[in-house]
């Protein structure tokens, strides 16, 4: 153990001198041995403690690695740390606004609901870029912004939103390329708004480009069909929509709840209410 000791003060000792030896490298020669230090830990799980350390070594080597400053925030995001978290993105925001603001929105709209937050930073990103639209996360701001407005159950708002999005889409790939939980939450917010007409002619949208596939488009279709005193159909559509549930194809996210996520027990429920 005496030995081990001894190496490893040695090893530490060199360490510590080759992190004195960065100091003395160019701007151009820092930031290249950042990107390197940064990129040779891509592999490592993200969070990790080893990940991490070779992360926050690459910004001690060049604090302007924006990428590596966001990557670093992520961790804490993970880990449920939001002291942590806020400090590390605000850095990463004002490290690079254009990528990392509209990103911030989309963690206040996932991992801590806060929508007014995001919609600040949706907002902004619209400011920063006036002639682009941005995508966090694979989707424009005007999709996410859908989902936030939604949150707040500000209806008209999220509509506005999810047909910006939408039309834009179907305007320059077809409709078919629309992601098709776009349809599903506008169709939410109709439904929620008692506007059944618009709510069905969506939900018919994310049924016909799942496959005819969708919990969750069923499930709210079921209850349109309730309130309509429709119920023995409703009570077929449910039970389809409990078998789509089953297999998988509902709306859902990695990590968090999705906005009105569906449960089993909101079939059974319905059923239930249905069957009585």
């Amino acid at each position: 153990m005496k030995y081990y000791l001894s190496l490893f003060c040695l090893v530490l000792l060199f360490s510590c001198a080759e992190s004195d030896d960065y100091s003395k490298l160019s701007k151009i020669e820092r930031k290249k041995l950042s990107e390197k230090v940064f990129k040779e830990g891509s592999h490592l799980f993200q969070g990790s403690p080893k990940s991490m350390t070779r992360i926050a070594k690459a910004i001690e080597i060049d604090s302007n690695n924006c990428d590596a400053v966001r990557e670093l925030s992520v961790a804490y995001l993970k880990r449920g740390m939001p002291n942590k978290w806020k400090t590390q993105i605000d850095k990463a925001v004002e490290c690079d606004p254009v990528i990392w603001q509209p990103y911030r929105g989309y963690n206040y709209l996932w991992f801590y609901r806060d929508y007014k937050k995001a919609i600040a930073d949706f907002n902004a990103s619209d400011t920063l870029t006036p002639n682009f639209v941005d995508a966090p996360q694979g989707h424009s701001v005007d999709y996410w912004r859908g989902i936030a407005y939604l949150g707040l159950k500000d209806h008209e708002n999220s509509i506005a939103y999810f047909s910006k999005n939408i039309d834009a889409e179907t305007e320059e790939y077809g409709e078919d390329w629309v992601e098709p939980t776009a349809f599903l939450f506008r169709g939410i917010a109709y439904y929620e708004r008692n506007e059944f007409k618009k709510a069905i002619a969506d939900f018919d949208k994310v049924l016909l480009y799942n496959n005819n596939r969708s919990a969750d488009a069923k499930y709210y279709k079921a209850l349109i069909l309730q309130s309509e005193g429709e119920n023995k159909e409703a009570v077929a559509l449910t039970n389809n929509a409990m078998e789509d549930f089953k297999a998988g194809s509902y709306n859902n996210r990695h990590y968090v709840e999705t906005l009105r996520q569906l449960y089993l027990k909101n079939f059974t429920e319905l059923l239930r209410e249905l069957e009585n």
